[in-house]
């Protein structure tokens, strides 16, 4: 992968369902779960690409289902393997690390280091979606805006681009909903390695009842929104 020119980097972690052939033995009774949101994050990578080829910037991704190995935690974290692959022995999960979660994170890191050292400022969106519905709880946003409440630009990023997605919109537009911006992630872990005044890591999460049936229209939404805040970010 070539390094990057941008100051704006996309990623999506959570974009398809893929379950490579050496490990399918431990899915076999999990078909319908890879098909909803706890297999993959509904029809992020779709957006992902849309802002991508629109704004333009270089987006990085991964189509590996998260029951694999979630790419968003932590090495530490309990949720870092999903129940079907804790069923593989010790060597297995250490090769699924070695295979994608791993390779992932370095690339992701090493170009943002990259561009850093050129004398920018990265804004980095990770890309994300929310079942409306989660444990009988209905989810009460359209659109999550996450980030770390101690670091001034991210929030006045969030700030702003909260402000532009709400003109003229009935969406309903909520800053660190339905998670935290400070809980694990691969955000955090870039913003431990990096000064706040030159990375910005900020999720947008968006709810999945509006991608199934035209994400076209969420997807430009946003775009049209972040041309207006993007570069105010990151001069």
């Amino acid at each position: 992968m070539k390094a990057l020119t941008s100051q704006l980097i996309l990623t999506c972690e959570h974009g398809g369902n893929r379950i490579p052939a050496a490990y399918r033995r431990y899915f076999n009774k999990a078909t319908s779960i890879l098909n909803t949101h706890r297999g993959l994050d509904i029809g992020a990578l779709s957006i992902a690409r849309q802002l991508a080829n629109s704004l333009p910037a270089p987006l990085l991704y991964s189509d590996i289902s998260r029951l694999l190995v979630d790419l968003n935690r932590s090495t530490h974290h309990r949720k870092l393997f999903s129940e079907y692959t804790q069923a593989c022995n010790q060597l297995e999960r250490e090769q699924i690390l070695r295979d994608y979660y791993y390779p992932y994170r370095q690339i992701m890191q090493q170009q943002i280091k990259d561009t850093i050292a050129q004398g920018n400022t990265v804004l980095h969106l990770s890309i994300h979606t929310f079942t409306p519905v989660l444990a009988g709880q209905a989810r009460i946003a359209d659109v999550g805006l996450l980030y770390d409440p101690n670091r001034t630009r991210e929030k006045s990023f969030c700030l702003s681009l909260q402000t532009q997605l709400q003109q003229g919109s009935k969406y309903i537009i909520r800053l660190n909903y339905p998670y935290r911006g400070s809980a694990d992630g691969l955000t955090t872990w870039l913003r431990k390695q990096l000064p706040a005044k030159r990375y910005l890591g900020i999720e947008i999460e968006i709810n999945q009842k509006w991608l199934i049936s035209n994400n076209k229209i969420i997807g430009t939404i946003l775009t049209n929104a972040l041309r207006n805040t993007v570069q105010q970010a990151i001069k």
